[in-house]
C-alpha cells in the first residue's frame, strides 16, 4: 500500500533511530542511551504502522499499548510481544533515575538491537503487503 506522506515521515524518524543506535553500538560506552534510541525507533515503527491504517492513538511511549492498537489491523502482531516487552522498560529507565536495578552493557544493547530489529522488519513487511 502506498504510505501516506505523514506516515513515511515517521517512518524516517523511525529508520534514523535505529541507524544512530546500530552504528554507534561498537564503538560506545554509553549503551543506555543506546537502548534508549532502539525503544525510539520500535515506538515510532509501531507508530508509523498505526498511521498508515488511520488507527487512533493518543500521546504514549508505552510499546505494549501501541502493539494493541496494532492488533486491531493485523493481529498477527501479537508476534512482537515479547520484543516490546523488553524495550518497553529503555524509555523511563535509561532517562531517570530509578529505584531499581537497571543494568545497561553492550549485551542489553545488542539484544536491544534484535529486539527493534525485529519491530522494524515486520512493521516494513507488512506495510509493503
Amino acid at each position: 500500500m502506498p504510505l501516506p506522506e505523514i506516515a513515511k515521515e515517521w517512518l524516517k524518524k523511525a529508520e534514523e533511530d535505529y541507524g544512530f543506535a546500530c552504528a554507534n553500538i561498537e564503538d560506545s560506552e554509553y549503551f543506555a542511551q543506546l537502548c534508549f534510541h532502539f525503544q525510539q525507533s520500535a515506538e515510532k515503527f509501531l507508530k508509523t504502522f498505526i498511521i498508515a491504517n488511520k488507527l487512533e492513538f493518543r500521546a504514549v511511549h508505552n510499546l505494549i499499548e501501541l502493539l494493541e492498537i496494532c492488533r486491531q489491523k493485523n493481529p498477527d502482531v501479537q508476534q512482537l510481544l515479547d520484543a516490546c516487552l523488553f524495550l518497553n522498560a529503555f524509555y523511563i529507565d535509561t532517562r531517570y533515575p530509578v529505584h531499581w536495578p537497571a543494568n545497561y552493557d553492550k549485551a542489553a544493547a545488542i539484544k536491544a538491537k534484535e529486539e527493534a530489529g525485529k519491530i522494524r522488519d515486520w512493521i516494513k513487511k507488512a506495510l509493503n503487503a
